[in-house]
């Protein structure tokens, strides 16, 4: 098995998403995706682009090697940075809710 085969295949069994749901989310035949995972068929670049995209990959992070400390680094700072702008976005919803309550008690009066 190839090394973006394995990639791919960790990736699936990280999110618990087995060969046919992954063969769905791609539009593709089981027997297809099998192939990708295996190494056995060359994966075309948008084919490629639609897996990243899939797994919420830049195809840089795809088609680097997973074992290198910078992609390592990478990931984790992408982990950090999402989870920087979740709090950022509950925070701009919660300044939302403030405004329109005090859209509201300025209408009321």
């Amino acid at each position: 098995m190839n090394t973006l085969g394995k990639k791919i295949r960790l990736l699936r069994h990280q999110r618990g998403w087995s060969q046919e749901d992954v063969a769905k989310r791609l539009d593709i035949s089981i027997p297809a995706f099998s192939k990708i995972e295996t190494g056995i068929t060359d994966v075309n670049l948008s084919r490629l682009n639609q897996i990243a995209n899939l797994f919420e990959l830049s195809l840089v992070l795809l088609l680097s090697d997973a074992d290198s400390e910078e992609s390592k680094g990478v990931q984790e700072e992408m982990k950090e940075l999402g989870k920087r702008l979740q709090t950022r976005e509950l925070e701009v919803i919660d300044l939302q809710k403030k405004v329109i309550d005090l859209y509201e008690q300025l209408h009321k009066k």
